[in-house]
């Protein structure tokens, strides 16, 4: 059996995600890198292996589920077995040239979309390879800026605003790590989520024109700590702030609330009850 660990770090080609898939090379994963843009992918996987680890690229704009289902059938195909998977891919309250509310190409606000609905739907694809490489870890990448869910307004059609945007589509991380927490939790797959580190010096953070008060380096050592520390084996559902475990919106703790969003978001993915992608 191969017993080499492997990791999918998603949103990798920069910042964080960059800094986390060279750190677990490093530590003798071998990783596959995601993002959107293919020259810096290629560009990481080359760094990667002059460092002596092993790396892959695979391209996918999570602003559409299609390429999200299409990415999970090909790390499937070519990699049954996955021992990390780190959500880590996400867009902040503004895009540069662009102004006011933005739509994904499913049709639903972009920030829901990108940094939760993607991710939601990516996990529970890629559970087969998770289960076959336990104990396995699931690490969501979220944030202190939280704002709760309104279902009744949940694409934010009324009272728009990108920062509400970002913080609501955070808060929806942490409740879905909660509930699959608890779903997993016979199954050998720990999930927790985790605030890297507050205005990490990155793109994101330099396009809201906010002056950097933390390192990429920082915010990687949290997630990696998570995803890696062996005192943390078992230890899953959790919230952590840095390295700390720290409270999060009460909203977070409301199982109704949790329930809600979970038949929201299959709904909104075509996933099907068990896992599987519904056909269109």
């Amino acid at each position: 059996m191969d017993a080499v660990k492997t990791a999918l770090v998603t949103g990798s080609t920069d910042g964080l995600g960059r800094m986390v898939a060279r750190a677990l090379a490093r530590d003798g994963y071998r990783v596959w890198v995601h993002g959107r843009d293919a020259a810096r992918g290629e560009t990481l996987v080359r760094e990667i292996a002059a460092q002596g680890g092993e790396a892959r690229f695979v391209r996918a704009d999570f602003a559409a589920l299609a390429e999200v289902r299409a990415l999970a059938e090909h790390v499937l195909a070519e990699l049954p077995r996955l021992t990390l998977l780190i959500n880590n891919a996400g867009i902040g309250p503004s895009t540069p040239g662009a102004a006011g509310r933005e739509l994904s190409a499913d049709g639903y606000e972009l920030r829901f979309a990108v940094n939760y609905l993607a991710g939601f739907l990516l996990t529970h694809l890629l559970l087969p390879a998770l289960e076959r490489d336990t104990p396995a870890r699931i690490v969501n990448v979220a944030s202190v800026g939280q704002f709760p869910l309104d279902f009744q307004n949940l694409m934010l059609e009324r009272a728009y605003s990108g920062v509400r945007a970002y913080a609501q589509s955070k808060l929806a991380q942490i409740l879905f790590t909660f509930d699959l927490a608890e779903a997993l939790r016979p199954r050998g797959i720990t999930v927790n989520c985790v605030h890297p580190a507050t205005y990490m010096d990155t793109a994101m953070v330099r396009a809201m024109a906010v002056k950097p008060q933390s390192t990429v380096a920082d915010g990687a050592a949290a997630v990696v700590h998570l995803a890696c520390a062996p005192e943390l084996a078992g230890t899953s559902g959790g919230f952590f702030d840095g390295l700390r475990p720290a409270r999060v919106n009460a909203q977070a703790y409301d199982p109704q609330a949790r329930r809600r969003l979970a038949a929201t978001s299959e709904r909104l993915t075509g996933l099907t009850p068990g896992g599987s992608a519904a056909t269109e």
